[in-house]
């Protein structure tokens, strides 16, 4: 289970509220020439750059904008906090991964086209505007980043294994799956006691983002139990029994420990995550290096901002909105917070370019820019994330517990039918 910045905060760790901004009386203040009238931003530690939203704060003085970080699961609190209709935000993120389960809620939103968005569609990548609109057309999520899936290695691991270390070497060699395990196969037998990943999990769930197709259909039927599912199992048992996964739960002392020693030298997962590792393994810096992941595109995260109907002034959270996720506002958003830009024209900008040391003085948007622009369009079903469950669940088993693959297949497509049941899903 990838326990990353994101990660965890679905594991809902029991933190408040907090000030985004230097401290709860800091972030109340009102600032120099303010009318007084309040504008509240939640998001999620590390979902916005805090350096632009402090110039936002500065910049839009009309308004005293009350940015608040919500810890714990921020989508519960939101809705919650919607039904109940008190102190809800007049701004407020909506994660990527959340995005489908609000769109039967998509009228307690402000329809952003009705403030002049499709005026900036051109600026963003088309399939992650497409993820904010509702199926009913109105647009409800203005993009924030994106979470194109590479691969994260230790350069100096993968030679000591005699494997490809140069980014563009690994991503051309470790191309396919098939390419990809013989590489783990390699590395454990020339480094005993080395696993390539984790577990088994990313390889599941990269798989699966790779595909055109999720769990459920936007006919409402259950389609978790086809080819484009059955084959991410596949790989994934593949990659157990094949003994280039560990049994370490990610995110913990021991993984960490793991990584930074180099037992677990690599990684599949989003742009976003390179944060989580600088983080987690800050010793490691200059080791690590960022490829293509094999078999294709996936996307994994990126999130929205978006207006409630309890905003006052839509037509001026717009504007901040805008403004806060304009190209060259992205751009720092990578700087600071490792947050991809969903605007290709952010691509270009210089800072985007430097050299990242963490990463050996690689560019990476020489990865991440092409993997971005790689992503395939899958229907997002509310129901989604009930109906992998079960699948994620029996692969965790199989992985720690050692449960036969076959027996684990089939109690968990027995679960998600009582779930479809349960949910009105065919």
């Amino acid at each position: 289970m990838h326990l990353s910045r994101r990660g965890l905060l679905r594991a809902g760790l029991a933190t408040s509220a907090a000030a985004a901004l230097g401290g709860a009386t800091a972030s109340c203040s009102v600032p120099s020439g303010s009318t007084g009238r309040t504008m509240t931003l939640w998001y999620w530690t590390g979902g916005l750059s805090d350096k632009t939203v402090a110039q936002a704060r500065s910049r839009y003085t009309d308004v005293d904008l009350k940015p608040v970080q919500i810890g714990g699961y921020f989508r519960s609190k939101l809705l919650t906090t919607m039904a109940g209709r008190a102190h809800v935000p007049d701004i407020t993120g909506l994660k990527g991964e959340d995005m489908a389960s609000y769109m039967p809620n998509a009228d307690q939103f402000v329809d952003l086209r009705t403030l002049g968005a499709d005026r900036l569609k051109d600026q963003y990548l088309p399939w992650k505007w497409d993820q904010g609109i509702a199926p009913d057309g109105r647009m409800i999520g203005f993009p924030i980043d994106t979470g194109p899936v590479v691969q994260y290695y230790r350069a100096d691991v993968f030679d000591r294994a005699g494997l490809p270390s140069d980014p563009a070497e690994v991503g051309r060699q470790l191309n396919t799956w098939e390419h990809f395990f013989d590489a783990g196969e390699q590395l454990k037998k020339r480094i005993p006691g080395t696993y390539l990943l984790s577990d088994p999990l990313s390889v599941f769930q990269t798989v699966v983002n790779q595909s055109t197709k999720r769990f459920v259909d936007e006919d409402r039927n259950f389609i978790g139990d086809q080819k484009h599912v059955t084959d991410a199992w596949a790989l994934a048992v593949e990659a157990r029994r094949r003994g280039i996964v560990s049994n370490l739960v990610s995110g913990t002392p021991d993984f960490n420990a793991a990584t930074e020693s180099g037992k677990v030298p690599g990684q599949l997962n989003a742009s976003w995550a390179a944060g989580d590792l600088k983080l987690a393994v800050p010793k490691n810096k200059g080791k690590w290096r960022v490829a293509l992941v094999p078999g294709g595109g996936a996307n994994n995260g990126g999130s929205f901002l978006a207006i409630t109907k309890a905003c006052r002034e839509p037509e001026r959270a717009f504007e901040i909105i805008t403004w806060l996720l304009n190209p060259e506002n992205q751009t720092r958003g990578f700087v600071d917070a490792s947050l991809f830009p969903s605007t290709p024209a952010s691509f270009r900008q210089k800072e985007m370019r430097d050299p990242d040391p963490f990463f050996g003085g690689q560019i990476t948007i020489d990865v991440f820019g092409p993997a971005s622009e790689k992503i395939p369009i899958a229907y997002n079903s509310p129901y989604d994330v009930a109906l992998q469950q079960p699948i994620i669940d029996e692969l965790t088993k199989v992985n720690s517990l050692g449960k036969n693959p076959d027996q684990a297949w089939k109690d968990a497509m027995e679960k998600c039918r009582r779930i479809a049941d349960h949910l009105g899903v065919s």
